[in-house]
């Protein structure tokens, strides 16, 4: 069994080219959000619905992408700590500082132009000072709140789930079964897909949609899944053989279910609440393109995208800071350029020139000061024979 579990050492340089690609994705798609006609957390004034459809294909699979890599650099992690109590440590250390610093000095940016959405009187300094932290409801808007940085606290919840499967005796024993039996025929394409849509349906009229750690069934019965099938690919790599069997068939699903995903949304825009048989095939086709575009993508990254260059080490690196600043950058700009009216294609020029600026500098602080670094995620790269474990979340 020892030569079936992953190395410290072993790494897949195509992972780490798509989870880097994944947040490229996920700044883009936050500005679109601005310009879409969903409900954000502030507008341009500019609203499209021939943004619907792009960003409908990217929603169900864009964040299971970045929890099966997450889940999958895991294995790397755990085989590294030694022990799961000191991948648990490390898990801690990586992923709630970063979390801590941000609620103390990022999220609260995003809250103060929530509440100036609707109405508040003050600046930021006293917004900041007093009012930020209160708990419930204030001008319509609930708090506390981590806003985009849900996803450090999902990812550190799986982590710590994981580390107790890993302390669990008979883990190694039920981690070869499952590979065993995912890999024979199509298992490993239609079981998770069955799973994912079975919770997913099951839960649709019984329990309210929402976000937050403890409400959000909808999203754990997603992530937790596809963190778990990143983690088991990589210990048992043998089923990267059953991935890519299934890639083609997964392209199609993937495909089918997109068409359908986009034809309800553009047939209830917005805010519009579908018939109940519109919103189960919605969800349904959501699970079905979520776990066939992952398989698609992972194994895409493995045929064309294996092989390191030198931009992949620093743009790993930098895709936690930039994770941190890139979406109150985006609401910010956003507030404070709309007294001026700009043109849509100037306002979306101006809010991408202005992310990625705030995230290059963002990254070369956390790398000019360390312990501002380590507030970012950013931790000083060391040297390891044959490759380190990408810099996950």
């Amino acid at each position: 069994m020892a030569a079936a579990i992953i190395s410290t050492s072993s790494r897949h340089y195509g992972l780490d080219w798509l989870r880097i690609a994944a947040f490229a994705v996920l700044i883009v798609y936050h500005i679109a959000l601005a310009f879409s006609p969903w409900r954000w957390v502030v507008t341009t004034g500019h609203a499209y619905d021939a943004l619907i459809a792009p960003m409908a294909l990217v929603t169900p699979w864009r964040l299971g992408l970045l929890f099966a890599v997450s889940g999958y650099a895991s294995a790397t992690l755990v085989a590294r700590a030694g022990a799961p109590w000191a991948f648990a440590g490390s898990r801690t250390r990586r992923l709630l500082i970063p979390l801590s610093f941000g609620m103390l000095a990022i999220v609260p940016a995003e809250m103060w132009v929530r509440v100036m959405e609707a109405g508040y009187p003050h600046g930021y300094l006293r917004f900041w000072l007093i009012d930020g932290w209160r708990f419930g409801t204030y001008y319509g808007v609930a708090f506390p709140s981590w806003e985009h940085l849900w996803f450090l606290v999902y990812l550190w919840c799986y982590s710590m789930l994981l580390a107790g499967f890993v302390a669990w005796e008979p883990a190694a024993r039920w981690t070869d079964r499952a590979a065993s039996w995912l890999a024979v025929d199509a298992r490993l394409l239609w079981a998770p897909i069955a799973v994912m849509t079975g919770v997913r349906l099951a839960a649709l009229f019984v329990v309210p949609e929402g976000q937050g750690l403890l409400h959000d069934v909808a999203g754990h019965s997603q992530y937790l899944p596809l963190f778990a099938l990143g983690f088991l690919i990589a210990r048992r790599p043998a089923l990267w053989r059953a991935l890519r069997r299934h890639a083609g068939t997964a392209a199609l699903l993937a495909v089918a279910a997109g068409a359908i995903v986009v034809a309800v949304e553009l047939r209830y825009p917005g805010d519009t609440v579908p018939p109940h048989a519109a919103m189960a095939a919605n969800r349904a086709a959501r699970s079905i393109m979520g776990w066939s575009m992952v398989l698609t993508l992972f194994c895409l990254a493995d045929r064309f995208a294996n092989r390191d260059h030198r931009w992949r080490a620093p743009l790993g690196r930098a895709v936690f800071p930039a994770y941190i600043v890139h979406h109150p950058v985006i609401v910010l700009v956003t507030w404070f350029t709309l007294p001026l009216a700009l043109n849509p294609w100037i306002e979306a020029a101006v809010l991408l020139a202005a992310t990625v600026l705030a995230c290059i500098a963002a990254c070369w602080l956390a790398r000019a000061l360390p312990p501002l670094g380590i507030l970012l995620g950013v931790t000083p790269p060391r040297p390891r024979k044959g490759g380190a474990a990408p810099a996950i979340c």
